[in-house]
């Protein structure tokens, strides 16, 4: 079980930009597939990026050349940097891990708004 906690959203014009951070605890995090996740108004909840236990990213093509995961073993975090916002990144955003077999670990918390308006 690992327990993990979203921080770092807030509002933002478009063009700006945001970090997202979210703090594991409970488990071991670096054997865990880390993903964040989001979901907007009257939409149903989508993965953004994903990051490997070696730090291999994955983008979807909505954010790809503007978001950049990262994870630090050593601090137990995972973070997104969010550059060149728009409205349509407007969604509750959470962080979740996966096992090597793609199973989700733990339970989705309550993740961490980001609005997106001008």
């Amino acid at each position: 079980q690992v327990q993990l906690v979203e921080s770092g959203g807030g509002l933002v014009q478009p063009g700006g930009s945001l970090r997202l951070s979210c703090a594991a605890s409970g488990s071991i995090f670096s054997m865990y597939i880390m993903g964040w996740y989001r979901q907007a108004p009257g939409k149903q909840r989508e993965l953004v990026a994903r990051i490997s236990s070696g730090g291999s990213p994955y983008y979807v093509d909505s954010v790809k050349g503007r978001f950049t995961i990262s994870r630090d073993n050593a601090k137990n975090t995972v973070y997104l940097q969010m550059n060149s916002l728009k409205p349509e990144d407007t969604a509750v955003y959470f962080c979740r891990a996966r096992s090597g077999d793609g199973d989700y670990i733990g339970s989705w918390g309550q993740g961490t708004q980001v609005t997106v308006s001008s």
